[in-house]
C-alpha cells in the first residue's frame, strides 16, 4: 500500500506517507515552496491556484485538466499527476501560453498570471479557444484586454505537440484503490458501500467542491471520507430515446459536453453553474448529495421530473426528484445509501429554460435559480407546468399552487401577470448579504415572465 501512496508532480514522484489528506494541494504546494500557484480566495472563485490534473479516462486515455488546487484534498491524489506553472518553461524558454501573456503584456501586478497560465497551458491541449480558456480566472487589476489578446493568439496559432502532449499519449493503467489515512479511495460501488458500513462516520466526497472549501479553511468536516471519483460505474452516461441516465460521479464539463442539444435546461445552466475549473471537478450526484438550497442543478432536476437512483446495503431503489428534499440539506437518502445516478425523461413537446441570477454570474452563489418546463395542448394552453426555484427556501422547491393555476390556461398577458403575482407571494425567502428577501420574491415572478416571453412567444 506505501508504494502505492505517492503522486507524479512535474514528472517526478512524491511520496505521500504522513501527509494530511484533508490538506489541500494548494497547502502542500506552499509547504514544498513552490510559490508559483497563488492563493487568492481558497473558494474555486479566482482561480489564481489553477493547476493541470491528469484525467485518466475508463479506456486509459488522458488529458490535462484545469482544477482548483485550493479545493483538491491529498487523500485523493494517491496515484494520480499534476502539472504546476514551475514545470512549464524549459530552461529560459518559455512555454507558449506563458509567451503569449509576455507578449501581449497579459501581466500587471503578476499574482493572477500563474493561474492563467495554467489555465491557457490546459486550453492548447484541449482544443479550447480564445475566452473559454479563462472563463474561470479573475484579475483583480481588470487587466483582460491584453489576457484575451493573449488567449486569442493562442487560439490563432496552436502550439505544436510538445513535452507535455507526449506525456499523456500511452494509455495509462486505472487509478488504484488506495487509502491515505482515513481518506479511502474505493474504485466499486460495492467496496464504497463496505467502507462505509465499516466507517459508519466517514462522509461521502466526490469532486470535492463543496466539502473542499471548509477542508481548504481547516474546518473540521467529518473524521473519515469515502472519495468516488475513482468508481468507473458512476461516470457513465447512458443515453436512451425515453431518458438520459447520468452516472453521479460524471463531471459535469463531460455532461455540458457530451449531453449539448439535449436538454434546453441543462444547455443554458451548466455555463455559468460555476468556473470551469470547479465544473471539471464538480459532479451532478455531489450537487444533489448535498442538498444545497442554492444548488443550481436542483430546480431542474424537479422541473424535469428527474429520478433518483440510490444504492445501499440493502439494496436498490429508485425515488423521484419532486419529494426527495425535506429540510435544509436533508433528504430521503438514508445515511448508508450512495446516489449512483439520475435519470432525466425527454420529452420533445415540453419548452424548458433555466435561469441563473448572481452578482458574478459564473464565479458565485445563486440569488435565485430557476428552471420552468411546460406543455401545451393542441389550442396552446398549459397541458403541463413546472416551476421550480433555488435559493426562496430552505430546499429547492416548486410552485406548486402556480402550476395548478396556469393548467388549462393561454398564456396571455393577463396570465402572466396573475402568475407572477402568485409567485411573489409563493415562497418566504431569507434576506442576506447577496439580496434582499422582496429582491428574491420580484425574481421569481420577472424571471418566469421572460421565459414566456422567449420561449412560448
Amino acid at each position: 500500500m506505501t508504494e502505492q501512496l505517492s503522486f507524479i508532480l512535474n514528472g517526478r514522484a512524491e511520496s505521500l506517507v504522513g501527509a494530511d489528506p484533508r490538506q489541500s494541494l494548494l497547502r502542500w504546494l506552499k509547504q514544498k515552496r513552490l510559490h508559483g500557484t497563488k492563493e487568492g480566495c481558497a473558494d474555486g472563485d479566482c482561480g489564481a491556484c489553477t493547476v493541470a490534473l491528469v484525467d485518466v479516462h475508463a479506456d486509459g486515455s488522458a488529458h490535462y485538466q484545469a482544477v482548483n488546487s485550493c479545493l483538491l484534498p491529498m487523500g485523493s491524489l494517491p496515484g494520480r499527476e499534476v502539472v504546476t506553472v514551475e514545470a512549464l518553461a524549459a530552461g529560459e524558454r518559455l512555454h507558449p501560453a506563458q509567451q503569449a501573456l509576455v507578449d501581449c503584456s497579459g501581466s500587471q501586478c503578476g499574482y493572477c498570471t500563474p493561474g492563467f497560465v495554467m489555465s491557457l497551458f490546459v486550453a492548447g491541449h484541449s482544443g479550447e479557444a480564445g475566452d473559454t480558456a479563462i472563463e474561470g480566472n479573475l484579475c483583480r487589476c481588470t487587466g483582460y484586454l491584453p489576457i484575451r489578446a493573449a488567449a486569442q493568439r493562442l487560439a490563432d496559432a496552436p502550439s505544436p505537440p510538445d513535452r507535455f502532449a507526449a506525456a499523456i499519449a500511452a494509455p495509462r493503467p486505472p487509478l488504484p484503490t488506495v487509502a491515505l489515512d482515513r481518506y479511502f479511495s474505493p474504485t466499486s460501488v460495492s467496496a464504497a458501500l463496505a467502507l462505509k458500513a465499516q466507517h459508519p462516520d466517514a462522509v461521502w466526497i466526490a469532486g470535492a467542491t463543496d466539502l473542499g472549501v471548509n477542508l481548504s479553511r481547516g474546518l473540521a468536516v467529518a473524521p473519515a471520507f469515502i472519495a468516488l471519483d475513482r468508481i468507473a460505474e458512476l461516470q457513465v452516461i447512458d443515453v436512451g430515446d425515453e431518458a438520459v441516465r447520468i452516472g453521479a460521479g460524471v463531471p459535469l464539463t463531460r455532461i455540458e459536453r457530451e449531453l449539448h442539444g439535449m436538454f434546453r435546461a441543462l444547455d443554458d445552466m451548466l455555463p455559468w453553474f460555476a468556473a470551469r475549473q470547479v465544473r471539471n471537478r464538480a459532479s451532478f450526484g455531489g450537487n444533489l448529495g448535498s442538498a444545497s438550497p442554492i444548488g443550481d442543478l436542483l430546480p431542474i432536476l424537479l422541473a424535469l421530473d428527474a429520478r433518483i437512483h440510490l444504492r445501499g446495503v440493502r439494496g436498490e431503489r429508485t425515488l423521484a426528484a419532486d419529494g426527495f428534499f425535506l429540510d435544509y440539506r436533508k433528504t430521503l437518502r438514508a445515511d448508508d445509501e450512495l446516489i449512483v445516478a439520475v435519470s432525466l425523461p425527454r420529452s420533445a413537446q415540453q419548452i424548458t429554460a433555466s435561469y441563473k441570477v448572481a452578482k458574478r454570474q459564473s464565479d458565485d452563489i445563486s440569488i435565485v435559480a430557476a428552471c420552468f418546463a411546460l406543455q401545451r395542448d393542441a389550442e396552446g394552453r398549459v397541458a403541463q407546468a413546472r416551476l421550480a426555484f433555488g435559493g426562496v427556501a430552505a430546499t429547492a422547491r416548486r410552485a406548486l399552487a402556480v402550476e395548478e393555476f396556469l393548467r388549462g390556461k393561454a398564456l396571455d398577458e393577463q396570465t402572466v401577470n396573475e402568475a407572477g403575482a402568485q409567485l411573489r407571494n409563493a415562497f418566504t425567502p431569507l434576506s442576506d448579504h447577496r439580496a434582499s428577501a422582496d429582491y428574491r420574491r420580484a425574481l421569481c415572478a420577472n424571471l418566469f415572465a421572460r421565459f414566456v416571453a422567449e420561449q412560448c412567444a
